[in-house]
């Protein structure tokens, strides 16, 4: 496989707005390690710095049901977020889902390192909190089949990220294991998630995502932000649909589909 190769594949699908049923076996990665290599020559198309990073997976029902036997990361370009209230293009998306997710964004550096990070340490390296919409979508036309290598060499299903104001310093004291957003899409019901669906813990997934870029030698940058996952089962989206994440006291975050 060559990386370069099938990220010029997978950026054209992008383009195009098209999917595929699978990596053609030639510009397929063999392992987690070559597709996250696929992803950096992804962000290396960018003319910004990279915004942040996504946490696919994150619950044991969202494994099983693409096939995989834990979280993955992918990468979110500046191009491909929008401030809350905005407006995202529903185009040819073909997830049609909107997950709600909490969105740590980094103070400091957290560079690569043989000993991992421990969950306090990371929450100190923690500069704020924000709510988050995440629109996802793949390039693969059952991307549940395809297998985690071939997920990761798709930027984890990276799409739409859209990213609410920082939440009250008051968070801190708050368990986000317990903690309930609902997401709301026009015309059904709410959704009332759970911060514990996320890898039990949504600083648990923090500290996974850190500790996964330390072994691929990468350095998590001050200022970037980290979405976990989502908190509730993803809601069924259309285009014109206002979809809103509310966290009560410490904020909410929406967006519209055009």
């Amino acid at each position: 496989m060559g990386a370069r190769e099938t990220a010029d594949y997978i950026a054209a699908l992008v383009e195009r707005g098209a999917r595929c049923k699978g990596l053609p076996a030639n510009l397929a990665p063999a392992d987690r390690k070559q597709a996250y290599a696929v992803q950096a020559l992804l962000e290396a198309r960018s003319a910004q710095p990279l915004h942040g990073w996504k946490i696919a997976a994150t619950s044991l029902a969202g494994q099983k049901h693409i096939g995989v036997d834990g979280p993955l990361a992918g990468r979110y370009i500046a191009e491909r977020v929008v401030a809350s209230g905005g407006t995202v293009p529903f185009g040819s998306n073909h997830m049609k889902v909107a997950e709600v997710e909490f969105g740590f964004r980094f103070a400091r550096d957290m560079a690569p390192r043989s000993a991992p990070y421990g969950e306090s340490e990371v929450l100190e390296a923690v500069a704020s909190l924000h709510p988050m919409i995440e629109i996802p979508d793949s390039r693969y036309d059952r991307f549940e089949i395809v297998g985690a290598p071939a997920l990761i060499a798709d930027n984890a299903c990276a799409h739409w990220l859209v990213e609410g104001e920082a939440m009250p310093e008051s968070w801190r004291g708050k368990d986000l294991r317990t903690f309930q957003p609902v997401g709301r899409v026009t015309g059904q019901p709410e959704v009332i998630g759970l911060g514990s669906n996320v890898l039990g813990s949504p600083v648990t997934a923090l500290t996974w995502l850190v500790n996964e870029l330390s072994a691929l030698g990468i350095t998590l940058r001050k200022g970037q932000i980290v979405s976990t996952g989502t908190c509730l089962v993803p809601m069924a989206i259309k285009p014109g649909d206002q979809i809103e994440g509310d966290f009560g006291e410490l904020g909410s975050v929406s967006v519209s589909l055009t």
